[in-house]
């Protein structure tokens, strides 16, 4: 699950932290891996506060919160890991400054990119896309499964696949060899209530082999 706290439908004014918050839980509940807080307008000091209450809102279950890109927020607030954008900083340097057991992921967007990443060492799994057209990046054409399935090829890492992935899209994406999927409308355009069962039919869709 990727967070846009500005995406939540039912979310009035003042209520977008709160509904994110709530969707955080019940994903977590659900028995998602990963949540990564992407909130890339919000200073410092509230993205802290926002991951701690996702960290209070997944506790006792297995799901694991990331901060997009800032491992600085990461860090003071707790979080397990954090998550690089293609253009920043190397990860072994990230790797130097945590502590063990920190997760560190990375998008990457070509195979050449996955060999690069994969070579230099500190990343714990990759974030490939966009695979198909998403509104979150107008203008980036869709890359497509078969180059999925080459960026899975190359790199020995985890791949999560991204980028207008829907309960549709997703059907059949296990066959490339990717670990998961990471997505942000799938979620914010659900309700809390049903996100059990959406998260059900995902993982169902994607692992399907007919």
């Amino acid at each position: 699950m990727i967070s846009d706290r500005r995406r939540f439908p039912e979310a009035g004014p003042g209520q977008a932290a709160d509904a994110l918050v709530a969707a955080v839980a019940a994903a977590a509940r659900a028995g998602i891996d990963l949540v990564q807080v992407r909130e890339r307008d919000l200073d410092g000091g509230a993205l802290v506060r926002l991951v701690a209450r996702c960290l209070d809102a997944s506790r006792h279950t297995h799901t694991r919160v990331l901060v997009n890109d800032r491992v600085d927020v990461a860090m003071a607030a707790g979080a397990h890991g954090v998550h690089l954008r293609g253009d920043s900083v190397p990860a072994p340097r990230v790797r130097a400054l945590v502590p063990p057991g920190f997760l560190i992921g990375r998008s990457i967007h070509s195979r050449e990119e996955a060999e690069r990443v994969s070579a230099e060492g500190g990343v714990d799994y990759l974030i490939f896309g966009a695979v198909f057209s998403t509104p979150s990046k107008p203008g980036v054409a869709a890359a497509g499964i078969q180059a999925l399935a080459d960026v899975v090829d190359a790199s020995p890492l985890p791949v999560l696949a991204v980028g207008g992935i829907t309960l549709e899209t997703a059907r059949g994406l296990g066959r490339t060899g990717a670990a998961g999927l990471a997505a942000i409308g799938v979620f914010t355009d659900t309700a809390a209530g049903e996100l059990p069962r959406t998260i059900a039919e995902l993982t169902r869709t994607f692992q399907d082999t007919d």
